[in-house]
Parts: structure tokens; sequence; C-alpha cells
């Protein structure tokens, strides 16, 4: 195992990883921007660097080759990525190789095809597991070829960017006329996100449901599967409620969507943590959507179900150890997510401030992760999530009424919330009904 790991990123994903070295034994290194001060994530590690100063603080953790510096400086036998910024980047996996660090994540072949969403897309084809209609287009392509890309796939349809993920990047075209300008404004949000430009489109599903398998898997060839999350519960594509096992899922569909998660981890030799995502429809046919070569926000749920450190399995992975588990994980009771973010509960749009009340709740099988305490900033750089509850039962019902206690007792000010979107989606009929789909929550009465 390793002695020494740097956690390249911040937050409450950052505290969450350096949990899992403290009880391990292993020595966390954090990163973080001039422009954050002394955010508690340092304040945990047991050794802290600033990152050389970029246009922006968000832009500091995405300087691969000054975290490898970094790294190579304090000693870190490893890097871990955490998710977001550079956690899928096959640059930063290749700098890792070239300067003897360990990368946790895929190797740099892999994580360059699974970034690439439209490769992705590809070889997931080519293993057999269904796809939607998809066409590579780009602002500014010749309006003939774009009409044909259109007719191809489909109305409506989704303009997504070939790298990144949690929803950036992403525009719905309902109309053909709206193509250029979706187009555009994808391209310069995934451009301004992860550097490239490059987006693609492919078929809407209007009435979805977003299943998604955890696989880890080792360098000794051992791949196994966390069973599926539910997924569907989001705002401007992204997640905010998130459970595992997903309810009212056919048994037949379940194994059929861990089955090919985890063939075809063994067909492109995955190691490490990964995700697979499902698109699943109303007749159930469900058709992938990406791979995610990361630990996800979401990984909470499923931790929660079968007992596993995701993390810990994570390290020894990179490290060249054997998984410490054999077979399929039996589950146990149902877990509910919700993300806690500082914005706008009536439009989303971020609250930034500083955190004048912060106290969680604690409470039996609540699990709370956090980044930030009373007093703390909430700037514009970052992404305003605040904390995750994750609440765990023997059954459904009994992990809904222990979220609905959490997000009742926390006293949040300073900042707006989505604590009031989050009550009202929990009390939503189709949600306690187990049977929601993606635009649930944007659809819930302002």
């Amino acid at each position: 195992m390793f002695d020494k790991v740097l956690i390249a990123n911040r937050g409450e994903i950052a505290c969450r990883i350096i949990r899992t070295c403290r009880r391990l034994g292993i020595s966390a290194v954090s990163v973080h921007s001039s422009a954050e001060g002394s955010p508690l994530h340092a304040e945990l590690a047991d050794e802290r660097y600033v990152l050389p100063e970029r246009d922006t603080p968000a832009g500091a953790y995405l300087d691969a080759e000054s975290i490898v510096d970094i790294a190579v400086k304090s000693g870190a036998d490893a890097i871990h990525p955490g998710y977001g910024f550079l956690s899928e980047s096959p640059e930063l996996a290749e700098n890792c190789a070239r300067r003897g660090v360990a990368f946790v994540g895929p190797r740099p072949d892999v994580a360059r095809l699974m970034a690439d969403k439209w490769a992705a897309r590809k070889k997931m084809a080519s293993l057999g597991v269904p796809v939607l209609p998809g066409a590579r287009v780009q602002a500014g392509d010749d309006e003939d070829a774009v009409a044909a890309a259109i007719e191809e796939v489909g109305l409506p349809l989704m303009v997504k960017a070939t790298d990144g993920g949690g929803g950036i990047g992403m525009q719905v075209v309902e109309s053909e006329s709206r193509i250029q300008r979706a187009l555009r404004r994808a391209s310069s949000s995934a451009l301004r996100a992860f550097g490239s430009s490059e987006v693609y489109i492919e078929k809407l599903v209007t009435r979805a449901r977003h299943i998604e398998v955890q696989i880890i898997a080792d360098e000794i060839g051992n791949v196994r599967h966390l069973w599926e999350r539910e997924c569907s519960a989001q705002r401007r594509h992204q997640k905010v409620i998130e459970e595992a096992p997903a309810p009212c899922l056919p048994e037949s569909l379940r194994k059929s969507l861990v089955g090919m998660s985890v063939s075809a981890a063994r067909e492109t030799n995955y190691v490490g943590a990964g995700t697979f995502e499902f698109i699943v429809d109303d007749n159930l046919l469900a058709y992938f959507l990406e791979a995610n070569t990361r630990l996800q926000v979401e990984h909470g749920v499923t931790e929660m179900i079968t007992g596993v450190d995701i993390v810990e399995q994570q390290l020894r992975a990179a490290a060249g150890m054997s998984l410490s588990m054999s077979g399929d994980l039996p589950l146990n009771g149902q877990a509910v997510e919700c993300r806690i973010y500082a914005e706008n509960p009536k439009t989303f749009i971020p609250s930034p401030g500083t955190l004048d009340a912060f106290d969680l709740p604690s409470m039996p099988n609540l699990r709370i992760d956090s980044g930030y305490r009373r007093g703390d900033a909430v700037t514009p750089y970052f992404d305003p999530l605040l904390a995750k509850f994750i609440a765990w039962d023997e059954n459904r019902d009994g992990a809904i009424r222990l979220m609905k206690d959490a997000l009742d007792a926390a006293e949040i000010s300073g900042v707006a919330t989505n604590i009031p979107t989050l009550c009202a989606a929990l009390e939503y009929a189709d949600f306690a009904g187990g049977r929601y789909t993606t635009g649930f929550i944007e659809n819930l009465p302002k």
C-alpha cells in the first residue's frame, strides 16, 4: 500500500479521501488555491501546498503539470484525483506515468478512451452494448451536414461535450432552428470546463431513468460490481438525489445492466473504480450513456448498502494489490443521498456568500460528507456543493423518512440552499412510489 497520497481536489471529496487515508495509515497531501485561504481539506491533511496562480482559482486545479510537480516534491507515491477537475484526464494519468507517480484511476489508454464520450460509445457498441443514435457535429459545420446529422439522429436530441461530465456542455434541442445556437453554447461551455470544444449529438429520451452500475477492478483481472444506483433526480442535467439500489427495477434488467458493465470493464482491461451509466426508457430498454473513470459524487449510497470503502479499493487497485472482496456482494437495505447546494431553490442559480450558520444534524444511520464549516465563504469560483446527506435504513420508506428528518434539522444561513427543493422532491408522489424520471425535479411547482 502507499505511504503518501496527494489529493488533487478540494472540498467534501478531498475530506472524504483523507478520512480513508487516515484509517489506512497513509499520509495525505492536500493542494488548494490561494483564493481559498485555509480550507477544511487543507487543515485536515498531513501536508498542504498552495497551487500556482492561474486565471481563476478553479483553473489552478486543472494544472496537471504543477500538481504532479507537487506530488514529486512532497514524496507522494500516488495522486488521487477525486471527481471533477482532472479526475478523468488522460494527460494527468500520462504525466503520472512519466514521473513515476501512481495514478488512482485506470491506465492512460483506458482513461483516454473513456474520456472521449464519442469513442466510448463506439467501443461499447462494438461489444454489443446498446447505444442511442448519435452523430459527430461541431459548431460552424456546413448546414447541410448538420441537417443530415439531425435527420439521422432524430429530434428531440441532446448536444453533449465529448469530454467531461456533470451536466456541463449539455443542450437540449427540440427544433432544427435551435441547433447552431446549442452547438455554440455547448462548445463554449466544454472549452471553459474541460479544455476541449468537441461535442456530439445524441437522441434524447424524454421520459428516461438514469441508472448507473458501480464496478471495481484490479490489475490481477478481478472485476466486481457493487450493484446499481438510481440517478434520475436531476436539475440542469446534474444529479441531486441518488439512491441504491434502484427502486422498481426488474431483476432481469438489473442483472443485464451489471452483466454488461462487468463484461465491458473486462474487455477494456479496466483497473480501478468506475461507473457505466445507462438510460432506461418507458419500455425498459437500456442504452449506454457514458463511462466515468473516477469516483462518483454519489458513491456513498453504494458504500452504505455494501459496506465497501470504494476509496480503499481504488487505492488497493492503484497499488497493484488485489481487491479485498470476492463474488457478488449481498444488498443490505436502502440508501438515499441528497446533495445540499448553495443555490436559489427556484432558479437553481448559485448563491455565494458566507456561512453564518452551518449546523448539520447527527443521527443514527445518517452520513454527512462536507468540506465546509461555519464562517467559511462559498465563492462563485467552484461548484456550490455544501454537503451530501446519506440516509440508510432497512427499507426505502425508512431511508426517506430519515432523510426528511435530517433536512428539517439542518440549519444553514448566509446563503440560499436547495433544501426546500429536496424536501418537495421527497414528498412528490412519483418519487415516493419509486417511479420517477429525469425531468421530475425541474417540473416541481416553484
